[in-house]
């Protein structure tokens, strides 16, 4: 059999990721792809001399500018990699082109249309439908038919809703008066989520991606090796380390898979777990980097947003239930490599974390100042551009350096950028900004240097292009957020919710996770979010859920809408590298990411699990120790539902072992009365059978 078959069935990581999202194929060649390569280029540009208030427009104008990019781009670059032929390729230049005139039309007639707004003229309507047009067609390109016909039910709900038997029917809105609502102002395509979209999420993919050309995924993997590679199932910890690392620069948990997993899920494979097993992991570890602080695949900062809270809040409400989600995944693979009792890699093949860390040391600053900036209280809009921009420095600057010819002259050249970068505290963006214009004009004058050039100006572009399929999400779920405001239809479900919670709090957030992992079967994490959220958030908060506990919950069901059957996005992306069924990897994901389908409903009942005051404990011995109680709870119930799941703890567990363990995990997780009581009790019991049965089972052993 000839070789050519077999590379067609092992396609590249890239392959890979355009099975599941085309705009990650490169820009295409010739004119057309040079074209839409340095509009990419303007577009980033745009943002970031917004972003820094070099160019300072109203907002309005901004998301307006923004969403014409979106379109611009959209439409002939899907065209090119869906190798569409010359007709539809020219229809979706013209299209393209549409997009740019809406755009245009908003920013000259921005102040007319204040004036006039609530009474919109033939033309705005015109202009108004095709925006709405474009937007839809543009997002069943990028993401299939999920996303816009959920958008077009709404929209149909706004103009024909009267007609509905009540309580589903309302008042009745002109044709014009639903155009002007979406198209124009902010409560329509143009609200809270473009204005995120338009100012953090994008600085922040930049970011990502300037980090990751420098070399950031090289680093984590080194690290993640070096540290876990050599222990008990070491190939599954560095997957499960590895991935929690990516998601603190990544948003995609699909493109996590793809990339981290190309390397990890054969090594787990090689050295004995299962395929399915395998995809699972990193299927589980990938998609949990959307809940790793701090970029939380920019749902953060739309949450903050939407909630006029500080980032921070955010992520102290995200911290522990994110590194109990990856301690619960990393516990999972530890027991299923002491089940098929597989080693660890060889030390000598392990790169060193310290060599790692000693080369590549500077990639980490941008992302340490990026945090202490969110957590001092600046915005995200300023943290992300002063981390954008010392990223762009460390590149340029090692640029330099390493034409330097001595290591003195090269710590000379750092600790005098350090401080230009460090007067950015006194001087604000002019300063790191005049830095980066005379870094860019000694790099000209250097044959490596242009190439770091080269470099940065690739970044600019396929960041821009990486942002496009999050931008268009933002953009039509504006339509949805819009018919909320106009309508009010959330108070249909809200009231049902909380009818049912009335009865059974449990029943309502029962309802509300099925609605999350629905809706997240076909549509990307940021719009299930916010839809989710502005149907049933105001609804479990008026049944006394806390606010950020509320948002956390639907978050954390939409993430794992990507892997639970039957679509399991996160899985199927998988299944080519693992060379196995994406039902089978879902599967092994649910049991693997079990923590990700407690952890919500623990946090409802005791939202000091994620440092929220209220609950019984919290209100009677404050919010420190009811705090450590449900992390013990949490991680024991965690512990014992691994065990019981894989059968496995210091030696294979008997059947009854496994029901007991089982047994204390839900009553842990419950949070009835005497459920706690009766779980302790039943761990202690299962833990006691165990340790007594092993101790007859490995003392023969070692006597032999």
């Amino acid at each position: 059999m000839s070789n050519a078959p077999a590379a067609a069935e092992e396609p590249s990581g890239d392959a890979l990721l355009q099975q599941h999202d085309p705009l990650a194929a490169g820009f295409p060649a010739g004119t057309e792809g040079r074209l839409l390569f340095w509009w990419a280029f303007v577009f980033s540009s745009f943002q970031i001399i917004t972003a820094a208030h070099i160019l300072d427009l109203p907002s309005q104008i901004v998301r307006a500018v923004h969403v014409g990019f979106l379109l611009s781009l959209v439409f002939p670059l899907m065209a090119a990699a869906r190798r569409d032929s010359v007709p539809i390729k020219v229809v979706s230049w013209v299209a393209g082109l549409l997009g740019v005139a809406t755009a245009i039309y908003q920013w000259v007639e921005y102040n007319a249309l204040i004036i006039r707004a609530g009474d919109p003229t033939q033309v705005d309507i015109v202009v108004g439908v095709v925006l709405l047009v474009l937007l839809f067609v543009a997002t069943w390109r990028v993401m299939g038919p999920a996303l816009p016909i959920i958008s077009g039910i709404f929209l149909g709900y706004c103009l024909f809703g009267q007609y509905l038997p009540s309580p589903l029917n309302h008042r009745g809105y002109d044709f014009t008066q639903v155009i002007d609502h979406m198209a124009f102002g902010t409560e329509g395509v143009y609200g809270i989520p473009t204005y995120v979209s338009s100012s953090y999420i994008f600085l922040f993919i930049l970011f990502g991606s300037f980090l990751e050309r420098a070399g950031m995924i090289t680093l984590f993997t080194d690290i993640a090796l070096g540290l876990f590679g050599s222990r008990r199932g070491g190939p599954a910890k560095v997957a499960v380390v590895a991935s929690g690392m990516m998601g603190t620069i990544s948003g995609s948990g699909v493109a996590n898979v793809v990339t981290t997993g190309q390397f990890t899920i054969p090594l787990m494979k090689r050295f004995g777990y299962r395929s399915a097993f395998a995809g699972g992991v990193e299927a589980t570890a990938s998609m949990g980097g959307q809940i790793m602080p701090p970029v939380m695949g920019a749902v953060a900062f739309i949450m903050a947003e939407t909630l006029d809270v500080p980032y921070a809040s955010v992520v102290k409400a995200a911290v522990v239930p994110a590194v109990l989600y990856f301690m619960s995944a990393f516990w999972m693979v530890h027991l299923e490599a002491g089940r098929a009792n597989l080693s660890g890699l060889p030390a000598d093949e392990l790169p060193s974390p310290m060599r790692a860390l000693t080369q590549r040391w500077y990639l980490i600053l941008p992302l340490v100042v990026l945090v202490v900036l969110l957590f001092s209280g600046y915005t995200p809009l300023f943290a992300g551009t002063v981390g954008l921009a010392l990223t762009v420095m460390l590149i340029l600057g090692g640029s330099i350096a390493l034409g330097l010819p001595s290591m003195v002259l090269r710590v000379i050249f750092w600790i005098g950028l350090g401080l230009v970068a460090a007067s950015f505290a006194e001087f604000g963006m002019v300063a790191l900004a005049s830095a980066i214009v005379v870094l860019i004009a000694v790099n000209v004058f250097r044959k490596g240097g242009r190439a770091t050039l080269a470099q940065c100006r690739d970044s600019l572009s396929e960041g821009a292009k990486t942002a496009l399929p999050v931008g268009i999400a933002c953009a039509i779920v504006g339509i949805i957020i819009g018919t909320m405001t106009l309508t009010g239809a959330a108070n249909t479900f809200g009231q049902f919710v909380v009818a049912v919670g009335k009865e059974s709090l449990f029943l309502s957030l029962v309802l509300t996770m099925l609605t999350c992992l629905v809706l997240g079967m076909g549509i990307p994490t940021i719009p299930n979010y916010i839809i989710t959220s502005s149907i049933a958030g105001p609804a479990l908060l008026e049944l006394g859920v806390p606010l950020l506990v509320t948002h956390m919950f639907v978050f954390y069901f939409g993430i794992m809408a990507d892997l639970t059957p039957p679509v399991a996005l996160a899985c199927f992306a998988a299944a080519p590298i693992a060379k196995e069924r994406g039902l089978s990897i879902s599967i092994q994901a649910i049991k693997v990411a079990a923590a990700g389908f407690v952890i919500p409903f623990m946090a409802v009942y005791s939202p000091a699990l994620m440092l929220q005051p209220g609950g019984p404990m919290a209100a009677d011995y404050g919010l420190v120790v009811a705090a450590i109680y449900i992390i013990f709870k949490a991680l024991l119930a965690i512990g014992l539902w691994g065990a019981a799941v894989i059968g496995y703890l210091k030696v294979p567990m008997s059947r009854l072992e496994r029901l007991v363990a089982a047994a204390a995990a839900i009553t842990l997780i419950a949070a009835l009365p005497l459920t706690d009581e009766i779980g302790f009790v039943l761990a202690a019991i299962a833990i006691a059978m165990h340790w007594r049965r092993s101790r007859s089972v490995l003392v023969p052993a070692t006597r032999s």
